[in-house]
């Protein structure tokens, strides 16, 4: 998510919510806390192994992850105005992704699965950094206080990232084994974890100062650092389990973007004639949220069907579409059943600018 995002909704007088104090605590902020409240009522063997039950891939991985990609048709592909607006873009970017993709996925697979990871770790990074910059849109603090936020706000994504670069392969992985690369050295990491310490320490003593000085306190941004930082320990640096990483991961990413696009699809226009979506409303939600969960759940069975074969229960009638093992074929399909989420994390790139 960009940083230059605007919100169309109206903000609490003196706390720059997104919508409301409710709504952005239950959806945007609150997601991070929740996950980690499951994450300490896991049985320890889901903390530290690599177990993960079916069920929980399905909610976590299809119908969260994979869902929250498809949402970003909401604000393209489905809104005449950005679709106008944005119509050489709507092409050019999933045209170049995939002929992009099939020639790195015919050099070398693995490095084609390390370019799609490391894409979707920018966004997620950056998704943290635009909602940073939603929540301190209001405030008059000196520069250093602001550079201090934006370096925190970094450090809280990237050290439990380096943390993870920096040890031997752990019991969860970004999206199959070898995608990241690994140099196991404990020196790096003690001295990445001193330095995010001190960076805390003088975040902590930043807000301090702040408030003897009578600023007001800035509760959505604090809850942001708050909930970023810890999801991102607890899930990488802390645990080792992968139900846990994906459960912090995930929900700490997929319901806030969901949200996000949810709260900032107006309809075009001012007025009170103005047309509306046909996703608005209460009845609007269950088609918003239906579409996605269907497309995610048709997604992942061509996945599993083609390539895959690991969850033949949840898609038992992919389960007849011919398993795909020709390396040509392959160069041609993959990136092509991955084209979804290349072309999500390259337009949410444009999608969020000012204006947009």
């Amino acid at each position: 998510m960009s940083p230059a995002v605007v919100s169309a909704t109206v903000a609490v007088p003196r706390q720059p919510w997104i919508r409301s104090a409710r709504f952005d605590g239950l959806w945007i902020l609150g997601p991070p806390f929740v996950a980690l409240l499951l994450v300490a009522l896991l049985p320890p063997a889901f903390r530290t192994t690599g177990r993960m039950p079916t069920l929980a891939w399905l909610v976590l991985v299809v119908f969260i992850d994979v869902a929250h990609v498809y949402s970003t048709l909401f604000r393209t592909y489905l809104d005449p105005v950005r679709r106008h607006r944005y119509r050489t873009l709507l092409w050019v970017v999933p045209l170049a992704c995939y002929l992009a993709g099939a020639a790195l996925y015919w050099h070398s697979s693995g490095w084609f699965w390390r370019a799609l990871a490391y894409g979707a770790v920018f966004h997620f990074i950056r998704q943290q950094y635009g909602f940073l910059r939603l929540y301190s849109r209001q405030e008059t603090a000196p520069d250093w206080h602001r550079q201090l936020d934006v370096v925190l706000i970094y450090a809280a994504t990237l050290y439990p990232l380096l943390y993870w670069h920096l040890s031997a392969p752990r019991n969860f992985v970004w999206f199959v084994a070898g995608d990241f690369l690994h140099y196991d050295w404990p020196m790096g990491r003690l001295v990445l974890s001193c330095l995010f310490g001190l960076l805390l320490m003088a975040y902590l003593g930043k807000e301090a100062h702040a408030w003897q000085r009578g600023q007001a306190y800035n509760v959505p941004r604090n809850l942001l650092l708050l909930g970023t930082a810890a999801s991102w320990y607890v899930g990488i640096v802390l645990l080792n389990g992968d139900l846990a990483f994906t459960l912090l991961n995930v929900v700490a990413h997929g319901i806030p973007y969901l949200a996000l696009i949810w709260v900032t699809s107006q309809p075009a226009g001012t007025g009170r004639g103005r047309a509306r979506h046909w996703w608005q409303g209460r009845t609007g939600v269950v088609l918003f949220l239906g579409l996605l969960l269907g497309l995610a759940y048709v997604e992942e069975g061509i996945w599993d069907g083609l390539v895959w074969r690991e969850h033949a229960p949840v898609f038992g009638w992919f389960q007849q579409l011919p398993t795909v093992s020709d390396s040509l074929y392959l160069a041609l399909l993959v990136p092509l059943l991955a084209l979804p989420q290349a072309t999500h994390y390259v337009l949410d790139g444009f999608i969020w600018r000012r204006n947009s």
